[in-house]
């Protein structure tokens, strides 16, 4: 991806990290950046990337997507009266409670609207132009070209912010 990329625009500087995201080694490689981006598809790297990212005061765009719907919310409790990821979903869910993308699929296309969607919440905060998401929930759904947006509070309860 990074010879990819590269080869599409040799004036972007590509830092490619061949490792896992792990406790380890969580704040060594989010604490390097400002924006955060996680497209992850699971549960335990969804609540590391969160939590290092409170610890270290970084913003962080989460995107999600299941069979035909897609989430993105951007959380930066730094910046404000601002929920972190922990306030919309305290804990993970017990093992085998939710069906993984492997066992249901995902609509491609449907992960390509949300992944354009996240980018796009990235270059604003990074360029500190439009609206973001911070303090919201956008709401994809694929199957009737909806969107929601909901409002997201900080939780009086999460460990991080209460």
């Amino acid at each position: 991806a990074a010879r990819a990329l590269g080869a599409l625009n040799p004036g972007v500087t590509i830092t490619p990290h061949a490792v896992r995201l792990t406790a380890e080694n969580a704040h060594d490689l989010i604490g390097a950046y400002d924006v955060i981006a996680d497209g992850s598809d699971n549960f335990e790297t969804r609540f590391l990337v969160n939590d290092t990212c409170v610890a270290l005061k970084k913003t962080l765009v989460f995107a999600a997507v299941t069979e035909f719907e897609g989430q993105l919310a951007t959380f930066k409790p730094h910046a404000g009266p601002y929920p972190c990821y922990r306030c919309l979903n305290p804990a993970p869910p017990p093992p085998g409670a939710i069906a993984n993308c492997s066992e249901i699929g995902v609509l491609g296309a449907a992960a390509g609207v949300m992944g354009s969607l996240a980018a796009l919440e990235v270059l604003k905060e990074v360029a500190g132009i439009g609206e973001g998401l911070a303090g919201k929930l956008l709401i994809y759904e694929a199957l009737t070209a909806r969107f929601r947006t909901i409002i997201l509070n900080p939780d009086p309860a999460c460990p991080h912010l209460g």
